[in-house]
């Protein structure tokens, strides 16, 4: 039933199903390597609202910088802040979408804030229509 080249096919493919799962744990392992994004959400701090920045650092001995400022963290290696708008204001630019971030000796990194955050907040009028 089986001809002699058969035992052969079964053999390369067992090699190359091997060599397959070999590639797709070494893909699975480099992702868990990763470290956890920085995320950004509004908060309220008392009687104000705060921007609530989540991030990871290698050192919980590592300095963090929002905007090239200097700030005190929450916690170790996953640390969180509570940035007060007007001090977010103050240290961005117009509009920004983004804000830079810097932990211990890394690299400097953009961070996404809140859609519409520090964007235009003066609207003169809205028109909706229905056709």
């Amino acid at each position: 039933m089986f001809g002699a080249g058969d035992g052969a096919h079964y053999g390369t493919m067992d090699l190359a199903f091997r060599l397959g799962v070999m590639v797709l744990a070494a893909g699975f392992g480099s992702g868990a390597m990763a470290a956890p994004a920085t995320t950004t959400h509004l908060v309220t701090c008392g009687d104000q609202t705060c921007l609530m920045v989540n991030g990871y650092r290698q050192q919980r001995e590592d300095v963090v910088a929002i905007n090239g400022h200097r700030v005190a963290v929450e916690g170790g290696r996953n640390w969180r802040l509570r940035l007060p708008m007007a001090t977010l204001r103050a240290w961005s630019a117009p509009y920004a979408r983004s804000l830079v971030l810097n932990t211990g000796e890394g690299p400097e990194r953009e961070v996404s804030l809140p859609i519409g955050l520090l964007g235009h907040t003066d609207l003169a009028a809205l028109e909706v229509r229905v056709r």
